[in-house]
């Protein structure tokens, strides 16, 4: 299986286009080791030729841009994307949809029923495509229940209910229902090694270690690295734990939980711009080396 990173930022990217946190600033100006990072979105493939599209960004055209095999050239209009998945209704995940209305054919989008809700109603992006090739929704169950996607040969794909939290749009806002927020485990039956993908994950329920502890691969929510960061910034008096972000350096947090686990290859994923783990110089970053836990990076492959 070959897992392309297409976007490792979380909603705004790196840097956010108004933002002069010390992040954003440093890197506008060049004073920071670190490197852009556009709104997170991963593509998967078993074959190296078709292409499952995990949530679709605001910045998918430059993504796909970035990353030929999306875009074959093998007719006039074309794509290797076969099909796409959203792992929630948020507006980082899921705009990107309307950036790819030109599609020859509708879309075959697979997600869960309160994720559909979302996108007919509070955030109707699926009635707007209906106005041009529309949308094939294919439900996915919240029962963990295993299944396979045409053109994606040898991959099994299994939905795993996260807590976290739905978008502000939702009906379940404050309230949710289990499928506001799915991780995927992706198991590649040719080598028998699986990914457990979760760019957005609020608590370690006991299903969701037992995911990752028997996972190759575990890419995870790495937004924030204090519950307080956005506040402390003066960005936002939210705790990230109100937005379905459980923090890396608290105990029993990201760091903590991964450094836990002997089996899998650990990175994180959706990183919010204000992250000191972002610059590769900080001591923050270094205790995540130290942990050997990786932090992605736009562009970054991995192969199982």
């Amino acid at each position: 299986m070959h897992i392309h990173l297409l976007g490792t930022g979380a909603g705004g990217g790196f840097p956010q286009w108004n933002c002069n946190c010390d992040n954003c600033k440093r890197l506008r100006s060049g004073t920071i080791k670190s490197s852009a990072r556009t709104q997170s979105s991963i593509t998967v493939s078993g074959n190296g030729e078709d292409w499952v599209l995990f949530n679709a960004s605001p910045d998918i055209r430059a993504q796909i841009e970035s990353f030929p095999p999306l875009q074959p050239a093998r007719k006039v209009r074309d794509t290797g994307i076969c099909s796409i998945i959203l792992c929630d209704g948020q507006i980082d995940h899921s705009t990107g949809l309307i950036i790819l209305r030109e599609h020859d054919k509708p879309w075959d989008v697979y997600c869960t029923e309160s994720v559909y809700e979302d996108m007919t109603t509070g955030y109707p992006i699926f009635n707007i495509l209906g106005h041009f090739r529309g949308v094939n929704w294919h439900e996915v169950s919240t029962e963990q229940d295993s299944f396979t996607i045409p053109k994606a040969d040898n991959l099994v794909f299994t939905a795993v209910p996260l807590k976290s939290e739905a978008p502000p749009y939702s009906p379940h806002r404050h309230n949710t229902v289990p499928g506001d927020n799915v991780g995927y485990k992706v198991e590649d039956t040719s080598t028998g090694k699986n990914l457990f993908y979760a760019p957005g994950l609020g608590v370690i329920e006991d299903h969701v270690y037992d995911y990752m502890a028997n996972a190759d691969v575990v890419l995870v929510d790495g937004t924030v690295w204090t519950n307080d960061e956005m506040s402390r910034h003066g960005i936002s008096d939210k705790l990230a734990s109100e937005m379905g972000h459980l923090d890396q350096s608290s105990k029993g947090g990201i760091k903590d939980t991964l450094s836990s686990l002997e089996k899998p290859r650990k990175i994180l994923i959706h990183i919010n711009n204000t992250n000191p783990i972002l610059d590769e110089d900080s001591p923050e970053r270094k205790q995540l080396d130290d942990a050997g836990i990786e932090v992605s990076f736009d562009g970054m492959d991995i192969h199982i």
